[in-house]
């Protein structure tokens, strides 16, 4: 019995150190929702930091994009959330960040590569904090299904070309090849101001505040329920949803469905997977308007959420993912356009995109040059979901024929106005 001892002991020794280092194991829940690859991407991305830092288990829970934007403000509110979560409502999100600024290593990196994001995660009049990171900048921009447009024998309309332009010549390829949706927008209030803007919307007052609906606003809206009358845009799709809620045309587009689908940057890496060489496809130069042929900017965050109860891990966590290496080969693999200062002026090499994936980044690379200083000053405003939200339910309302389009504006300045009160309110 005398010679297990030894042996007892040390097993005993070994269990109470695994026990041990298991109980230090910190565990770290990330809510994530992807486009296309990018969910891959950062699993891979996780593992190897997992690998290199034993004492943090991070948990990567995906979900749809429609949890990201309908059941995580819930989550979080009540206490709930996860630790990190990939947003697209950065100024709606911006109450529930944890300030990453005395948890990081070296604040001034994150100051000179995420800098000029870091308002559109704030709340107003923080000048400071670093709430998260983006995952990429995104411009909003039309994908063309070129093959259809050369077996109707229609030519591109060229760049400068304006949004009635491409309606006309989108209407005319659908109608030789019994394509059924010739020209498709995301049903999306963030999608629908890529036009508002280039027909000159204003969106803000002379005092800051929201002063919706303007003429330029009206031409876009009266243009989007005029074609959804004429066919040019079908009921299908926006209306086969209500409220707010987000539909997309990716699976039309991707079945060779779609002549024209105005959507933005994050579907390329999805296009070029799912479509293959199936048929021709190309990013085109943003239609015009009244105003302009800007773009709508945005992006998705990574943010750190306060709720936390570990600050100190998830700072380890964002700060490995921020680093350029990281994003670096983040934003390659996923066919991302850099929303890191540093990377973007370097340039960042896509070795695994296809001839149409590169070309479409160039296209869109572009579009982001023609970006109206307007169009990035409602992205960056704290409450401009509540202005998409209101848009696009009113305005989906009117082409579904529950209202007019006059009382839709009528509704939607008073959602705007009660929605930011509420939300303001002390």
């Amino acid at each position: 019995m005398r010679a297990f001892k030894p042996l007892l002991l040390a097993l005993f020794s070994t269990t109470a150190i695994s026990l041990s280092a298991f109980a230090q194991t910190t565990t770290v829940r990330m809510t994530w929702y992807s486009d296309g690859n990018e969910g891959e991407v950062m699993a891979d991305l996780l593992k190897r930091f997992k690998e290199a830092n034993k004492d943090i288990d991070v948990v990567l829970d995906e979900v749809p994009f429609k949890a990201i934007n309908e059941n995580l403000p819930v989550q979080v509110a009540s206490g709930q959330g996860p630790d990190i979560a990939r947003v697209v409502d950065l100024g709606g999100m911006s109450r529930f960040a944890l300030d990453l600024r005395p948890l990081v290593k070296d604040p001034a990196y994150w100051d000179a590569n995420f800098g000029p994001f870091l308002n559109w995660m704030r709340v107003p009049g923080d000048n400071t904090s670093i709430p998260g990171l983006m995952t990429q900048l995104t411009v909003t921009g039309a994908f063309v299904n070129k093959t259809l447009f050369d077996q109707a024998g229609v030519k591109l309309p060229k760049e400068g070309a304006t949004w009635e332009d491409w309606a006309k010549a989108a209407q005319e390829v659908a109608k030789v090849t019994k394509a059924p949706f010739p020209i498709a927008i995301d049903r999306s209030g963030h999608r629908f101001y890529s036009m508002a803007l280039s027909e000159g919307s204003q969106v803000f007052g002379g005092d800051g505040s929201p002063a919706v609906i303007d003429d330029g606003f009206k031409r876009a809206a009266q243009r989007v329920f005029d074609w959804h009358k004429s066919g040019v845009m079908s009921k299908e799709l926006w209306g086969s949803v209500s409220g707010a809620a987000y539909r997309g045309a990716n699976d039309e587009f991707k079945n060779a469905q779609v002549v024209m689908y105005v959507s933005g940057s994050w579907q390329t890496g999805q296009f070029a997977k799912t479509i293959g060489d199936a048929f021709d496809w190309v990013a085109v130069p943003n239609p015009c308007g009244a105003g302009s042929c800007t773009s709508m900017p945005g992006g998705a965050g990574l943010m750190a959420m306060k709720s936390t109860k570990n600050p100190q891990a998830v700072a380890r966590v964002m700060d490995y993912l921020a680093s350029e290496p990281v994003m670096k080969e983040f934003y390659s693999r996923s066919l991302f356009v850099p929303g890191h200062v540093g990377l973007a002026n370097q340039g960042v090499p896509y070795p695994s995109a296809s001839k149409p994936a590169e070309a479409a980044l160039k296209v869109f690379t572009q579009n982001a040059t023609a970006t109206t200083p307007t169009a990035y000053l409602t992205q960056g405003y704290t409450y401009n979901r509540i202005i998409f939200n209101a848009v696009i339910s009113r305005l989906g309302q009117a082409i579904a024929g529950e209202t007019t389009l006059d009382a839709a504006y009528e509704r939607i300045t008073a959602d705007v106005t009660q929605q930011i009160a509420e939300r303001t309110k002390k």
